[in-house]
């Protein structure tokens, strides 16, 4: 059995499963559509783990995330007799899983399938349906899997790992020859993924915003505030890996040749994504875990607390960023994106730990503390200037871009509202 996550408290709901750690949630895929990964290694004999508790516990999990486009990855291994649930209750939980579940899963990734899958495949053909069957792949390889998900921020379990090189060392015949790992490539002068804030201000005449991030928040606020389900929706992967290259380039991008709002949507959280550090820094990652311990009446004052400690540079992308999902949550009776919405969906592109990834019990604190920042923008980001001292102008701010930028939307959003009545704050 895996340790027990140490963020997870035994008041939790289900920490009779969730201390197993057999479900955790993996960030984005390629396609900005949410991971949740399922691994079979972790799951204790049967006679320790209450299986009806185990679908609860799944669905519980999903329904944080169903209202978006998501992704599973089923890691098989670990499945034996000790363990394996009945397949009639696997019969059942197919069942209980109605469209509001299979609607928005996008992919069925399973992972080292046995002839167990295949026998299971035929038992419940009746009861899948052709579309639904054509959402599921097998992989054989981990390999196989990273040519479809970025796996630096997905939970492998080590028993698979290693499963995984066994199964390499065998079909090649042996142990693969050590090999030196070829220098990485420096990136390109106009390199707008995967590269640092500080790189993208050196290599843009200091300017503070990163391009990529202009460029999208400006689109977004003349033509997509009154999108519904904004930066719910995943694009098509081609278009986005090519809007990428463009842009990496140092190419011209015009939205409007792509005809879908959700391009650039998916362009902004893949560059927060790609930070090799999140934009909240890891050093504030258990400052902002410890929202949930913090007296109500005092959040605010934590957030601004935290917000003090970034280096000047990510506060000032920050505040630009949050001021757009502020002013996208303003529109939220006619997107659906409320500021609660907005931090499901960003809370995991702004911060993650420096080793591993974030887990479930993670995800509470993490969209509280997002969703502070969004609702009360205004009074979190105002009244001090952040770590350099520097006045931070309209620009900074989400409002008028510079001169070559054009519609970023005016001034600072409006005063958020008095409440947040739609935080669940243990």
């Amino acid at each position: 059995m895996v340790d027990a996550d140490p963020t997870l408290s035994t008041s939790h709901s289900f920490y009779d499963v969730a201390r197993h750690g057999i479900l955790q949630v993996a960030g984005e895929d390629r396609y900005g559509r949410r991971v949740v990964t399922f691994s079979c290694c972790r799951m204790p004999p049967s006679h320790e783990l209450n299986h009806q508790r185990l679908l609860e516990y799944l669905k519980f999990t999903l329904d944080q995330h169903v209202e978006h486009d998501y992704t599973i990855v089923y890691f098989h291994y670990g499945l034996n007799s000790r363990n394996k649930p009945s397949l009639s209750w696997l019969q059942s939980a197919y069942k209980e899983f109605d469209r509001k579940y299979k609607k928005n899963l996008k992919a069925l990734y399973v992972v080292h399938p046995t002839s167990f899958i295949k026998v299971l495949w035929n038992l419940f053909r009746p009861l899948i349906s052709h579309k639904f069957g054509k959402k599921v792949t097998y992989f054989s390889s981990l390999r196989e899997l990273r040519e479809h998900l970025q796996c630096d921020q997905l939970p492998v379990p080590l028993e698979v790992l290693r499963y995984d090189e066994k199964l390499r060392s065998l079909h090649e015949g042996g142990p693969p020859p050590s090999t030196k790992t070829p220098p990485p490539r420096p990136p390109l002068p106009t390199q707008q993924f995967g590269v640092s804030l500080q790189y993208l201000k050196d290599k843009n005449q200091g300017e503070l915003i990163p391009p990529v991030l202009r460029l999208t928040v400006t689109y977004l606020r003349e033509k997509g505030l009154h999108t519904e389900g904004l930066f719910r929706r995943s694009a098509s992967a081609q278009t986005v890996r090519l809007v990428q290259r463009l842009l990496d380039q140092g190419k011209p991008v015009n939205f409007d040749d792509y005809g879908d709002i959700h391009v650039p949507a998916v362009i902004l959280k893949t560059f927060l994504r790609e930070l090799p550090q999140p934009l909240l820094t890891f050093e504030a990652y258990e400052r902002v875990m410890g929202i949930t311990n913090v007296e109500s009446s005092l959040r605010v004052t934590h957030c601004r607390q935290i917000l003090r400690s970034l280096p000047e540079h990510n506060y000032a992308v920050l505040r630009y960023l949050v001021a757009f999902l502020h002013a996208v949550s303003q529109e939220s009776i006619l997107n659906k994106m409320t500021s609660s919405n907005l931090a499901c969906v960003f809370g995991l592109n702004l911060i993650w730990p420096s080793q591993g990834t974030s887990s479930l019990s993670a995800l509470l604190p993490l969209n509280l503390f997002t969703e502070l920042l969004i609702e009360y923008y205004e009074t979190i980001f105002s009244g001090h200037e952040g770590p350099g001292e520097r006045a931070l102008g309209p620009a900074d701010a989400g409002g008028q871009g510079s001169h070559h930028i054009r519609g970023c939307g005016g001034t600072d959003p409006p005063q958020p509202s008095p409440g947040l009545s739609s935080l669940r704050v243990p």
